[in-house]
Formats: structure tokens, sequence, C-alpha cells
């Protein structure tokens, strides 16, 4: 499988995901739009990967690849190919499947408990996530469903952390793809006030014994996600 990324800050990488990529034999490639590359042909992805990233879905002026990123989502959505957002990602999908996104009222850094509701059951990419993880958060937006979408998790600080639109679409306002590496840029770029969802720069580095399982889930999504999609004959 040809894997595709794209990805809008230096240190918000593929990470476990890649060495996933790896273990599986897959191929991947990245659009690096802070780089200023362009986006791939889209012959050339057979399952796209939005990371995270600092920037706001709406932030053109400031990212004006933006709008190239959008329109690319928007013809791969088309093809029915598996499609996996993460934090900004997510909220990527969101806004070009018609959501609106816009600003939480609360900011959550840090690594905190995501509660999985009963929907879960019946999408096979998180079947077999367990009912809470604490997982690894960076955001201050966060998203309206998709129409059609169906709403999986959420956190006491964030209504949707989570959406499925079939089997092969998700957003995961959280970060399961984390490692030592990015969990230690996390914390070196926290705020330096905690609140009641920020964590101090300690308590994020400490954070890392989540690892292990946000890992073990992160693999179920993906073996899942990489799926063929039966045809009815």
């Amino acid at each position: 499988m040809k894997i595709h990324s794209f990805q809008h800050a230096p240190f918000e990488e593929l990470a476990e995901i890649e060495n996933w990529i790896h273990d599986r034999g897959h191929t991947v490639a990245t659009t690096h739009f802070y780089k200023g590359d362009s986006t791939p042909a889209l012959d050339d992805v057979d399952s796209l990967i939005i990371l995270g990233g600092a920037m706001n879905v709406y932030e053109y002026r400031a990212y004006p690849w933006l709008r190239d990123e959008k329109r690319f989502i928007e013809k791969f959505i088309e093809t029915g190919k598996p499609l996996l957002g993460i934090c900004l990602g997510a909220q990527l999908i969101a806004d070009v499947l018609g959501a609106k996104v816009y600003q939480n009222a609360e900011l959550e850094i840090g690594w905190f408990p995501v509660r999985f509701h009963e929907s879960k059951k019946v999408i096979a990419p998180l079947a077999r996530f367990p009912r809470e993880l604490t997982a690894l958060h960076w955001h201050g937006d966060t998203f309206d469903l998709p129409p059609g979408a169906v709403a999986l998790a959420e956190s006491d600080g964030c209504k949707h952390q989570a959406f499925a639109v079939g089997e092969k679409i998700i957003g995961l306002q959280f970060h399961l793809e984390s490692d030592a590496g990015t969990v230690a840029a996390f914390a070196e770029e926290c705020p330096d006030e905690p609140a009641r969802y920020i964590q101090t720069r300690q308590q994020i580095l400490a954070g890392q014994t989540h690892l292990e399982q946000t890992h073990l889930v992160l693999r179920h999504l993906l073996d899942a996600l990489a799926e063929p999609v039966a045809v009815e004959r």
C-alpha cells in the first residue's frame, strides 16, 4: 500500500505510524506543506494520513497552501480510500465535509482521558479500543460533526474527540501517534502557566507511560483501515 501523509509542522511527524508502515511492508511519502511541497497525484496515494499542526483551518492568509490541501482532501474523499485525520487533520476533514470548525471552550494540552461511546463497536477501526484511554492532546479548536458522521468519543474538555464517516474516514482530535521524541517536543512548547486542561512540562513528559497503550490501539486502528473494502457482487 502506498501511504501518503500531510505534515504541517516539523515536529508533528508520523512517529509510531511510520514504524507500523515499515512493519507491514507499506511504502510512505510525505508532503511537507511548511516547506512549500505540492500535493501528490491522486493515483499515487492508496491511503492518506493528515497530521496535526498549530495553525487553524481558516488561516488562509498565513498559510495559503491550506486551500490546496482542502481541495485535495475533497477529491480524495471521493475515491473511498482510507483517510485518517489527527488533531488539525480531523478538523480539516470535518471542514471539507461541511462541518463548522471553531474555538473550543478550553485549551487541551497534555495527557487526559478520552471516553469512547458504544458506537465505536460498529466501526471496525475502533472496535477494539478500550472504553477509556489516556491520550495526548494539544488543541484549541474543535469541530461539529460532519453530515453522516458518527460521534465516537469525548473528554471532559472537548465534546467531540473522534468521528467516523463510514469505516474508511476517521478523525481523531487526540494524538495516538506520538513517541518519546514528539512528547518531548510538545513539552518544550507547552505554556508556562498550567490551567484546568493544560499540564506542566513535567506532567507531559511523565505521561510517556501511556505510550505503550496508545501505540497498541493505534496499530489496531491502522490495521483495520488498511483492510480491503468488501465489494458486493
